[in-house]
């Protein structure tokens, strides 16, 4: 029983001692916005690339929102993580810290969404003259519903508030910077009661873009008006979102750095990032030699299963460096030996086809979920494999 006991103790100790203090790894610090509280900085990153984020979670004022306002899961998750990627090019990852948007409340975000309303229109909405502050052109009364929506569609899907903290004297934080991210239609769908087939308005790219600066001017106006942010940094980015049954996400295609107390907009920078469906016709115009080892790729992975052809691929360029493939390969497997001879077959095929300079990730699902992930980091030798 005693060796037990000394056995348990030694286990507990080498564990102790493996095993990441997180105590050591937060730094208290005081936050002096409207009043002084404390906050924790977490000191451990897992990437460069990414913000610290203070502790306790603060959730967005207008949290929740952008599942209703986007079109997939995928323009979700780009619109957010690149918001992140563009507001790297102001504030640094090292200096500031990462909040959620504290200064865009709830109601306001969805009274901007809005269209903007004639009197009839606010009196059938039950809005206030003071709440008729949306950004999407009007719809004019009496005018042919289809033809009015082709005339003037919603250009302005979501917007998006990321706050910017930097560390200040005496162990406090004040807010550093404001990123909004703009979500712009690359479509707007459009019915006539609830229940009916939408129709759908082609919102050509040129046009949106031309709209999308319009409403950044605006909104750059209306943010300054606000007391927390008359003398902050701003930056401003212009996201296209896909249509709904894209399976590629849409990206940032153009931002501008607005210096603290200006209101004015003086250039935009372009984003050359851009996502690709693997196989395509689109990506092979572009990328016929990173297609072409795709699918010798795909080709490899039928011949294990021989009537299987569902591998797909979202590959994401930066101008014109492939930097990141996410491969989903949907199969049915009738036992677990398959689904790791499978994977292990799988993870050589990535080691054989595709160059060590792009990150790689492989995700074999069933009818009854995840069943194996394969991640390649860039520059990596060896990916890490992960059965369910």
């Amino acid at each position: 029983m005693r060796k037990l006991s000394l056995l348990a103790l030694s286990l507990i100790l080498l564990l102790s001692g493996c095993a990441p203090n997180f105590q050591k790894q937060e730094n208290v610090v005081q936050t002096k916005e409207e009043a002084e509280e404390k906050a924790i900085i977490p000191k451990y990153n897992i990437s460069d690339n990414y913000y610290r984020t203070i502790l306790p979670f603060e959730p967005g004022e207008a949290r929740g929102l952008i599942v209703g306002n986007i079109n997939t899961r995928y323009d979700i998750n780009e619109f957010e993580t690149g918001l992140m990627r563009i507001a790297q090019h102001q504030f640094d990852p090292k200096t500031y810290l990462f909040r959620e948007g504290q200064e865009l409340k709830r109601n306001t975000v969805r009274l901007w969404l809005n269209r903007k309303f004639t009197q009839a229109q606010l009196t059938e909405e039950g809005l206030k003259e003071e709440e008729n502050i949306g950004l999407n052109p009007l719809l004019e009364d009496g005018s042919d519903f289809q033809q009015g929506n082709n005339n003037s569609p919603i250009y302005l899907a979501h917007i998006l508030e990321h706050n910017y903290l930097i560390k200040g004297e005496n162990d406090t934080v004040k807010l550093g910077g404001v990123v909004i991210g703009l979500a712009l239609n690359s479509v707007h769908y459009y019915r006539t009661a609830v229940g009916e087939p939408y129709f759908e308005r082609k919102i050509e790219f040129a046009e949106m873009e031309r709209e999308g600066k319009k409403i950044a001017e605006e909104v750059l106006k209306r943010l300054r008006a606000m007391k927390n942010l008359k003398d902050v940094p701003i930056t401003i980015a212009l996201f296209e979102q896909q249509s709904r049954s894209s399976v590629v996400p849409g990206t940032f295609f153009t931002y501008t750095n607005v210096d603290k107390g200006s209101s004015t907009i003086n250039s935009w920078e372009p984003v050359a990032e851009k996502y690709f469906l693997f196989p395509s016709t689109e990506a092979q115009e572009e990328h016929r030699d990173d297609v072409t080892a795709f699918l010798n790729f795909k080709q490899d992975v039928e011949e294990y299963f021989p009537n299987f052809n569902g591998v797909i691929g979202r590959a994401f360029y930066i101008g014109d460096q492939f930097t990141d493939l996410d491969i989903t390969i949907p199969i049915q497997f009738y036992g677990k030996s398959e689904a790791i001879g499978f994977t292990q077959y799988v993870t050589g095929l990535v080691l054989e086809h595709f160059p060590n300079y792009i990150s790689i990730s492989v995700s074999v699902t069933s009818v009854d979920g995840p069943e194996a992930l394969i991640v390649r980091k860039a520059n990596e030798a060896e990916p890490f494999v992960h059965i369910y």
